[in-house]
């Protein structure tokens, strides 16, 4: 079970790792001032902390370093986006990198992943699991897997109304007290932002222990 307080607060730092929408803007300073929206209806795609790492140990309920058994980290992560179809389509692909203490025999693990769909930052819209599959071949201590994720977003939910935009990349003059302040300061438009706003995150299915392990190593 993942700990959602601990998955979401870190969700607007983690999406950095990757994605294919941009959020920001430019300033322009021509004609006034203003800013130009740079944005995509296309989910960000990333890597929440503390879920990017599996480890396992033998025994289960150890937690030094010589009962390690199998380490895994996820990388990689790669997005594609369809935005023009309704609803928008996002794919992702991972790997899954994996290292264990005893190389003796041939052994396969199956490690559990999610994929969630998240507005606003904090709304989960769907969430899927899968598994990746990981083969040691005997006396190796590697071994790596890929997996993916997928998710559909609605276009209309995902773009900003025209009042909104219209009020974010307004020109402004300089001097005037407006140009100096944040559109996004402003309670409405944040709210409107974040509603329009979806990320689809993949990590690690792990237990409450496990993620409090990542958490406090």
């Amino acid at each position: 079970m993942i700990a959602r307080k601990a998955l979401f607060a870190a969700t607007l730092a983690a999406v950095a790792l990757g994605g294919c929408a941009h959020h920001g803007g430019d300033i322009v300073v021509d004609e006034g001032v203003g800013v130009t929206a740079l944005r995509s209806v296309c989910p960000a795609v990333g890597v929440p902390d503390f879920t990017g790492d599996m480890t396992l140990f033998n025994p289960a309920a150890a937690r030094t370093a010589d009962a390690i058994d199998i380490s895994a980290a996820i990388t990689n992560v790669r997005s594609t986006c369809n935005d023009m179809v309704d609803p928008v389509y996002v794919g992702a692909t991972f790997d899954v990198i994996a290292q264990r203490r005893d190389t003796r025999g041939a052994r396969t693990v199956q490690l559990p992943y999610f994929s969630t769909v998240l507005r606003g930052g904090n709304a989960v819209i769907s969430k899927r699991l899968g598994t990746v599959a990981l083969t040691f071949a005997d006396g190796q201590a590697r071994a790596q897997g890929r997996g993916t994720a997928a998710a559909y977003v609605s276009k209309a939910a995902a773009t900003l109304p025209a009042d909104v935009r219209a009020r974010i990349t307004e020109k402004r003059k300089a001097g005037e007290a407006e140009a100096a302040v944040d559109p996004l300061s402003r309670p409405e438009i944040r709210t409107a932002v974040a509603a329009a706003t979806f990320e689809l995150l993949i990590g690690f299915q792990l237990t409450d222990d496990q993620l409090a392990y990542n958490a406090t190593r």
